[in-house]
Parts: structure tokens; C-alpha cells; sequence
């Protein structure tokens, strides 16, 4: 009788850079030994939120998130989104000065995202928000209303940062943009988690095996880019694979020193602003 494969529960987004990542673990494109994976995908917030239960032994997370959860989780050297000079963006109806912005009423797709941390940073404010679902902000800031709350405002995140325009929708800032001319670094927005008490050997296994499948994704790109598209919500081919090249590139093979650095530099200004109860130093995998 087979001995009985430990079982590794992977949360991650239903959007194409994470199903990207995550392919050749889905369809069983490598090998996984005596690990098997089987895989929730959820919005980025509910996993924020429920990773404080650890019921995941691997999980997307946010870096924002990351700073409440290190008691149960540490990050995976690879695997992460970064936006190298590209992010989370500010759009609305009509243009207006940033200045303006904090005097607004902004939909935001949950308050431990990485998104809504860039954001108060970038205002150096706390500022007036309705939580709405990352894939109803740009259709909430088109009607100015959700669920009978005036939005001015929408931060988006995910495949939105192609698709505004489509709705004649104007940037106001593009938080990636601005975070580089701040610190020359990359924006840190996503990582993948695994759970501290696997143990060193099923740890570093996870992340191997992690590793491999966004490998394996990159080396095969069409089909694993034909997998992911069946999450890109209003997203063809051309941008589904633009989309993709964004945020599945070499700072997701391994965050590498600039990006360790970034992230605990959003961490520590996180801190500074007030937003973070207690200085973090992030903990990373080994090997």
C-alpha cells in the first residue's frame, strides 16, 4: 500500500500572474514526491486574512500582510511580484492633483494589501476608504457609487492596471512609479508564505518545488500563458501576456538583494508612518 503523501494546501489569487506560477503544480508537470498540492484560489485579501488562522501550509500574502504573520509564516525566496517601476494605481473619473487625492473618498481592495500601504505612504496620510473587491473597483469608480457609498476614487490592483482605460478612466498616480523615484528600488506587493512549522526539510522542499513550477511556466510559456488566461478577467492574449511578464520575471525566480532590500525597506517606512505596530525584519528561506 503507498505510503500517504503529505498534504501541502497552496492559496494563492485568481488572476494570470499567480496561475502562471502555479501551473505546472496544478496540472501535475512535475514531479512532487512525497508532497501533494492542492490548490484554493482566493482574493489576496481573504488570504491575508486567513493566514492568521495558518490554515494554509503555503499561501500568497501580501508584504503589507507579511508584517502581521511572522509569527506563523515566512517568506519564500521566490515567488514574489514586484513592480519594477509599474504598480498598484490611483484612477478616477476626472484628472486631479495628488494633493487632492487624500481628501477623497477611494475604493481599495483591502486594507492589508501592499496596494493600500503604498498608497498611505504615498500621501503621507491617512485618508477616507471603502473596502470594495479588487474586481468591482473600476466598475465602482465608473458608476461613483458602491453599495450606496460615494467612491471618488479607485486603487486598483491586478489585471485593472491594463484595463482602466478601457473605461475612459484617468491615472492619477502610478504607486510603483512613485516608490522607485523614492528609493530606486522595485515595489515589493506579493509573496508566497509557507508555514513555520513544516519543519526545515518540508520547507525548503516547498520552496524547491515552488521554484520548479515557475521555472517550468517560463520555459513553457504558452501553455502555461494559455492556463493563465482563463483568469484574466477582460484581459486578450497581448495583455494576458504583458500581465504576465510584469510580475512572473526574474525578481520571481528569487527576490535577489535588491529585492530583499525593498522589502524591508516598505516594511520599515510602514513602521515609521505608523501603519505597522513593531519594526519587521523579514525572515526568509534558506537555500
Amino acid at each position: 500500500m503507498p505510503a500517504t503523501k503529505q498534504q501541502i494546501r497552496v492559496g494563492h489569487s485568481p488572476d494570470p500572474d499567480d496561475a502562471f506560477m502555479f501551473y505546472a503544480l496544478a496540472k501535475d508537470k512535475i514531479d512532487t514526491g512525497d508532497l501533494e498540492f492542492t490548490h484554493e484560489l482566493v482574493d489576496i485579501e481573504t488570504l491575508n486574512q486567513r493566514a492568521f488562522s495558518g490554515e494554509l501550509e503555503l499561501t500568497a500574502v501580501s508584504i503589507h500582510a507579511y508584517a502581521f504573520l511572522m509569527d506563523k509564516y515566512m517568506l519564500c525566496t521566490c515567488g514574489a511580484s514586484m513592480g519594477d517601476g509599474y504598480g498598484p494605481m490611483v484612477v478616477a473619473k476626472t484628472e486631479m492633483p495628488l494633493s487632492e487625492v487624500a481628501n477623497k473618498t477611494i475604493a481599495v481592495p483591502g486594507k492589508l494589501t501592499s496596494a493600500f500601504l503604498a498608497l498611505r505612504l504615498c500621501l503621507g496620510q491617512d485618508f477616507d476608504f471603502v473596502l470594495v473587491p479588487f474586481d468591482e473597483i473600476i466598475p465602482a469608480v465608473v458608476a461613483g457609487e458602491y453599495q450606496g457609498q460615494p467612491i471618488d476614487a479607485g486603487l486598483i490592483i491586478h489585471e485593472g492596471q491594463l484595463t482602466y482605460g478601457d473605461q475612459d478612466l484617468k491615472l492619477i498616480v502610478d504607486l510603483g512609479v512613485w516608490w522607485q523615484e523614492e528609493t530606486g528600488l522595485p515595489l515589493p506587493l506579493g509573496a508566497n508564505a509557507v508555514r513555520k512549522d513544516l519543519g526545515d526539510q518540508t520547507i525548503r522542499e516547498v520552496q524547491r518545488l515552488l521554484k520548479a513550477s515557475i521555472e517550468y511556466g517560463l520555459d513553457h510559456r504558452q501553455p502555461a500563458l494559455e492556463y493563465a488566461l482563463q483568469y484574466g478577467r477582460d484581459l486578450d492574449n497581448a495583455k494576458a501576456d504583458k500581465f504576465v511578464g510584469m510580475y512572473v520575471n526574474d525578481w520571481t525566480r528569487d527576490f535577489g538583494d535588491r529585492g530583499r532590500a525593498a522589502v524591508a525597506e516598505f516594511l520599515r517606512r510602514g513602521y515609521e508612518a505608523g501603519v505597522l505596530p513593531q519594526a519587521v525584519e523579514p525572515e526568509f528561506v534558506d537555500g
